[in-house]
């Protein structure tokens, strides 16, 4: 299994979204983060259920995203939230989560989120990228400053690639997110084997 999370963006997608996600998910990532900005609830829920379709028959860790009612009307125990959606739920809502991610933008936000019950986090963005344009990344020396605070995985996010994911993994990081690349390459295996490392990586 692969140390990359998948975060999503269909409207990125040259082919049919469920086409794209079968074929990352083939390829065994440590996780698909089901990440639909634009969607209502209600038509995220209706994605999520084909997508999780998808992840139970690849055994696959798939985390919705934000819509923590929706999960859980799904009977689905992974999440990943946004601090202020993080923040706002009580602990007998996060209770009925077994896996909690948060998107974390500084060392303090890593540490709350570690204390809010996240089992694993997401840190960016850290370089420059096409999702964030005309806005610095935030550097390794950022990555290495948020894995000393924290004892949770942590993924790095925001330009990360075959090139520089050696340098993300040296910082600390469990491994690092992908969106763009992985919902328009051609080739999704060959994608994959540009971050391939020696050591045996495990998921969420």
């Amino acid at each position: 299994m692969s140390d990359i999370l998948c975060v999503t963006n269909r409207l990125l997608c040259r082919e049919d979204f469920l086409t794209r996600i079968q074929k990352i998910a083939a390829c065994r990532p440590a996780g698909i983060i089901l990440r639909e900005k634009d969607l209502p609830e209600a038509e995220y829920k209706a994605l999520a259920a084909q997508v999780l379709n998808v992840c139970r028959e690849q055994q696959v860790p798939c985390m919705l995203h934000t819509f923590a009612d929706a999960a859980l009307e799904l009977h689905w125990e992974a999440i990943h939230l946004p601090m202020p959606v993080l923040r706002s739920l009580s602990p007998e809502q996060k209770g009925k989560f077994r896996v909690i991610g948060a998107s974390c933008h500084s060392a303090e936000e890593a540490r709350e989120a570690e204390a809010l019950g996240c089992t694993y986090i997401t840190a960016g963005h850290i370089f420059a990228t096409g999702c964030k344009k005309g806005i610095p990344g935030r550097g390794l020396d950022f990555l290495r400053e948020v894995c000393r605070e924290v004892s949770i995985p942590v993924y790095a996010i925001g330009g990360i690639s075959g090139e520089n994911i050696a340098a993300v993994r040296d910082a600390g990081a469990k491994g690092a997110c992908v969106m763009s690349g992985l919902m328009t390459c051609e080739d999704v295996p060959g994608y994959f084997r540009a971050f391939s490392q020696k050591e045996e990586t495990h998921g969420i």
